[in-house]
């Protein structure tokens, strides 16, 4: 059997590398290790503060991830350090190439700013109905840089955050109140009428009772006098409560005579008869 040559200045080599960086190898993994789990604990306690301020969901994780990364990052500049690596220019390479990452980039940072903006200032939640910049809906989802609305045709609508910011909302909250209104003859019953759409809106499970409704006369038309219909319903429920409530006046003024006027007009001629 040939023996294998073993090369001694290779063996050397590592020996004097073990003496002369072993510690500081040692010190830089202990520094590491070290940064990991107390990054995790800082994390976590970020995590139970942030659910204190019921944030949602996948922004709470995102942060506290972003909080953890930081944590690492620091650690791992120090056991560089600590190996004897001059972090310093490292430091400038990297804020320079921030820089140009931050030009490239202006219009997703500006979006993370105005998400961050939204968190904690909180001006909407989820689950409430918002309008602004021409659009409307139910908030169903904030991000980091977007929040999306669902719109009454089930359709989505996703707002960048930097467009949110700055801007006049318009919250209604998680209800809404419906704006109806019936037309009857002047010569009807007027308080059997509003006695009837109260009972409407009363049998009816969707319309909340707290608050009140609102029934009362607004306008005497031409032809007829105007009664306003408001009731308070969930945001989900807003347009289906309301066909609904229509159906059911219209069977409940039927059966109790209370008539529906077309409109009219009346024309007289007047002039010398030949």
């Amino acid at each position: 059997m040939n023996n294998i040559p073993v090369n001694i200045d290779y063996i050397n080599l590592l020996i004097d590398f073990g003496k002369a960086y072993g510690t500081k190898i040692f010190s830089a993994l202990v520094i590491l290790v070290a940064g990991y789990f107390i990054g995790r604990w800082i994390s976590k306690a970020f995590d139970n503060n942030l659910s204190k301020r019921q944030l949602e969901p996948p922004v709470r994780i995102l942060l506290v991830r972003i909080v953890h990364i930081i944590i690492i990052l620091f650690a791992l500049l120090l056991a560089i350090q600590n190996i004897g690596i001059e972090i310093m220019p490292l430091i400038a390479g990297l804020g320079i190439a921030g820089v140009g990452i931050g030009f490239a980039t202006q219009g997703v940072l500006s979006n993370a700013v105005a998400g961050l903006t939204i968190i904690f200032s909180r001006p909407y939640r989820v689950g409430e109905y918002i309008e602004l910049l021409g659009v409307y809906g139910e908030v169903v989802s904030i991000e980091l840089f977007s929040t999306t609305l669902i719109h009454a045709d089930r359709s989505l609508i996703i707002i960048p955050n930097r467009k949110i910011v700055g801007e006049i909302l318009h919250n209604y909250g998680s209800i809404r109140q419906c704006d109806l209104s019936v037309h009857v003859a002047f010569s009807t019953d007027i308080k059997r009428a509003v006695t009837v759409i109260t009972e409407v809106l009363k049998d009816n499970n969707l319309v909340l009772q707290d608050p009140a409704p609102l029934v009362g006369i607004t306008t005497l038309a031409d032809s007829s006098i105007q009664i306003a219909v408001r009731p308070w319903v969930a945001v989900q429920d807003y347009v289906t409560v309301q066909s609904g409530i229509y159906q059911e006046i219209l069977n409940r003024f039927a059966s109790s005579q209370i008539v529906i006027p077309f409109p009219q007009q009346e024309i007289r001629i007047v002039g010398n008869a030949n």
